[in-house]
């Protein structure tokens, strides 16, 4: 298992206590898991993610993660409806850790209130929370 300082945050990304990150561009934001909890994790070995057009408050369970440590469920960390989820994650799940800000994406939603979007940490504060937890 890597440091967190070994890890990558990028700075453009907004990330959450559940160790998700954000991307949004384009009206859509994209989520994956954190290189930070992929580590944690170790070998991903399965994933249930929600299907097109599901809507989630945030806060809901919409997916799940296993790998060879544990089963982790995934929350929402904003409203919205799913616009595509990464089918090549399901048939794949180890490019949650092998890019996990690339092709190791889970699910791409349209917003429904971007204040919620604004409220997430941005990586500043990620990182000071994940000092805490070390």
């Amino acid at each position: 298992m890597k440091e967190t300082n070994e890890l990558s945050f990028p700075g453009e990304l907004r990330y959450t206590k559940d160790h998700l990150w954000l991307r949004y561009a384009n009206d859509i934001a994209k989520i994956g898991i954190t290189d930070y909890a992929q580590n944690q994790l170790g070998d991903l070995i399965f994933v249930d993610l929600p299907e097109e057009g599901d809507t989630f408050e945030r806060g809901e369970e919409f997916g799940a993660v296993e790998s060879t440590k544990a089963a982790v469920d995934l929350f929402m960390p904003l409203s919205g409806e799913i616009a595509r989820a990464n089918q090549a994650l399901l048939k794949n799940p180890r490019l949650a850790n092998t890019s996990p800000y690339g092709d190791g994406w889970l699910i791409e939603v349209r917003p429904s209130d971007m204040v919620e979007f604004e409220g997430l940490m941005e990586v500043a504060a990620y990182l000071s929370m994940l000092d805490g937890l070390e």
